[in-house]
C-alpha cells in the first residue's frame, strides 16, 4: 500500500498558531503516521508547503525538523502558487501576508539541505525519499516514471481519476472531469460520464512526452533511440529548444554530447526549467521568463 499524508503544522505566524493547531496539530500527524507503519503500509509520503501567507523561515523550520522526528519514505516539497482568477478561494488571501521570493528560496533550500543531511535522497522536481524506499531504488535503477501527480514506480500504468476535476490517462488519451459538485452529480443522473475534456496525443506530443520523461526521469536524453523511432534528426527539430538550454550547459547544469543530454548533480535542481525548454504549447502561447526567474 501507499499512504499520502498532507502536512502543515504549525507553521505559520504566532497570529495565527493556536488556529491552525487547533485544525491540525502535530500529535495528530504522529498518531497517524505510526497508525500506518503499524498497518504495514509499504511507503508513507508527506507533503509539505512552503510560501504560504504568514509563513516565516523559523515557522518552516519547525516543521521540517517536526517532519524528520517522523521520517517519512518519501516527502513532497512544493511551493504555494498563488492564482487567485484562477482559484476562487485563494481571493481571501491577502497577498501581503504572502512570504517574499528571496524568503521562498530559503525555505526551499534549507528544507533541501535539511532533508539530505539527514540522508534522504534527492529524486527531482520537489521529491525526496529514503535509500532504500522503491521510489529511490527505481531512480537509481533507471527506471523513474512520472505523471501528473508526482513520480511512481509503475511503467505504462493507465490512471483513472475520479470525483471532480480529477484526470484520466488512458494510453494516448488524457481526460478531465467536470469542476464543480452540481456538474458532476447531474452527468452521473444522466447517465453520462462526467468529463469535461479530453485531447489524444498526436505523433509530435508522443515525442516530446518521451523528451521530457527522459529528462525528468533519467536526467538524460539519448538521441539516438528518439531519432530511430521517430524519425527525425534531434538537432534539426529541437534546435529552439536546443538553444534554450545553452545557458544550463554554460552553468555547468548540463552537458551535451554527439549522443545526448546528460543533466548534472547539481542539474538535477533545474531539471523542472530543462524540461519547459522542449514544451512546445508552453512556448506558443505564454510569455516566458529565463530560467533563473522561473525559481
Amino acid at each position: 500500500g501507499f499512504n499520502r499524508v498532507s502536512f502543515g503544522v504549525q507553521d505559520f505566524d504566532p497570529r495565527v498558531q493556536k488556529a491552525v493547531h487547533r485544525v491540525q496539530p502535530f500529535e495528530q500527524v504522529q498518531a497517524l503516521v505510526e497508525e500506518v507503519r503499524r498497518l504495514r503500509f509499504d511507503s508513507i509520503n508527506l507533503d509539505l508547503i512552503y510560501g504560504l501567507p504568514y509563513q516565516t523561515l523559523e515557522s518552516f523550520q519547525k516543521t521540517v525538523d517536526q517532519v524528520l522526528t517522523i521520517q517519512p519514505d518519501r516527502i513532497a516539497l512544493y511551493a504555494y502558487a498563488h492564482l487567485p482568477a484562477r482559484f476562487k478561494p485563494q481571493r481571501r488571501i491577502d497577498a501581503e501576508t504572502l512570504p517574499a521570493v528571496a524568503t521562498k528560496v530559503q525555505m526551499m533550500d534549507q528544507a533541501i539541505h535539511a532533508f539530505m543531511a539527514h540522508g534522504y535522497d534527492y529524486i527531482g522536481m520537489d521529491h525526496f525519499a529514503l535509500p532504500e524506499d522503491q521510489l529511490a531504488k527505481v531512480k537509481r535503477d533507471g527506471r523513474l516514471q512520472r505523471n501528473f501527480q508526482g513520480y511512481h514506480t509503475h511503467a505504462g500504468a493507465d490512471l483513472l481519476g475520479f470525483g471532480v476535476s480529477a484526470i484520466s490517462q488512458v494510453g494516448q488519451a488524457y481526460s478531465q472531469s467536470v469542476k464543480t459538485l452540481e456538474a458532476y452529480y447531474a452527468a452521473l443522473d444522466a447517465g453520462k460520464f462526467p468529463v469535461e475534456r479530453g485531447l489524444t496525443l498526436e505523433s509530435d506530443d508522443l515525442l516530446r512526452r518521451e523528451v521530457i520523461m527522459s529528462l525528468m526521469c533519467q536526467g538524460r536524453i539519448a538521441f539516438e533511440p528518439i531519432e530511430q523511432n521517430y524519425g527525425i534528426d534531434f538537432a534539426t527539430y529541437f534546435q529552439d529548444a536546443l538553444e534554450r538550454l545553452q545557458e544550463f550547459e554554460q552553468e555547468g547544469l548540463l552537458t551535451r554530447t554527439l549522443a545526448g543530454l546528460e543533466v548534472s548533480k547539481a542539474g538535477w535542481f533545474f531539471v523542472r526549467p530543462m524540461a519547459m525548454s522542449f514544451d512546445k504549447y508552453l512556448w506558443l502561447h505564454q510569455d516566458h521568463q529565463r530560467f533563473s526567474k522561473v525559481l
